[in-house]
């Protein structure tokens, strides 16, 4: 597989607005090793070879284990997951299928907040725009290195 345009170097102003709702995002009040199962969740929907290899590493080196990364997969069976975790994959699942059921947006009232609700969403809308992005130009995976991005999204 072959990079088609490099969009970091060649739609740096785009490249920079969406990075913003990541700088956002990395202040949000929902944690950040959440934010990252949840990027990684969504990648894993989407397919994303980029995202998955960059947020497999980052939720490595915040100390997430393999067991849980292998299974988050099929989450709903696995026995490994926070209740707020599996409402966070349900709100984020069904936001990133564009279709919120009425009882997944009760479920997540009951474990999150408004504002986190909002900021559940916000990041869905950034992991699903990072997912398109690589989809439309093949970035190669494997080469992420933990925290790549951290200090350029701030």
């Amino acid at each position: 597989m072959e990079q088609r345009i490099n969009y970091y170097e060649k739609g740096q102003g785009a490249f920079k607005a969406l990075n913003g709702i990541g700088a956002y995002l990395a202040k949000s009040i929902i944690e950040q090793p959440l934010l990252h199962l949840i990027y990684f969740r969504v990648s894993q929907i989407n397919g994303c070879a980029y995202c998955l290899d960059m947020h497999s590493k980052d939720l490595r080196a915040i100390g997430e284990t393999e067991q849980r990364l292998y299974m988050l997969n099929a989450w709903r069976d696995a026995p490994v997951y926070t209740e707020r975790e599996r409402a966070a994959f349900a709100w984020v699942e069904a936001v990133t299928n564009a279709h919120v059921p009425d009882d997944v947006y009760a479920a997540s009232r009951e474990v999150f907040s408004e504002e986190e609700l909002i900021d559940l969403t916000m990041a869905t809308l950034a992991i699903n725009s990072y997912n398109r992005l690589n989809a439309a130009f093949l970035p190669v995976a494997g080469g992420y290195k933990p925290g790549m991005f951290t200090a350029k999204a701030n």
